[in-house]
């Protein structure tokens, strides 16, 4: 199935793009999805410490995501 990724913050230098379409299983997971985002871009090596939002509300690991879903990967927000 495909779903929509948006990237903010670092997540776009390291993916080299702020949107695009992927492909996953379908019944996937957050976290079955963080595993293919590590094997498909190296840089995202960190995702763990990322938010993960889908449809614009944060979500849990054992989520499991929907055909069309839109999903954010939010990088960690320092500041001072």
């Amino acid at each position: 199935m495909e779903i929509q990724l948006l990237f903010f913050g670092i997540a776009t230098d390291l993916v080299g793009k702020n949107t695009m379409l992927y492909k996953i299983e379908e019944n996937s997971t957050i976290i079955e999805l963080k595993k293919s985002l590590i094997s498909n871009f190296s840089g995202l090596k960190n995702i763990n410490e990322f938010a993960i939002a889908v449809n614009e509300e944060y979500a849990d690991d054992d989520l499991i995501i929907t055909h069309r879903d839109v999903v954010a990967i939010i990088p960690p927000v320092s500041g001072g």
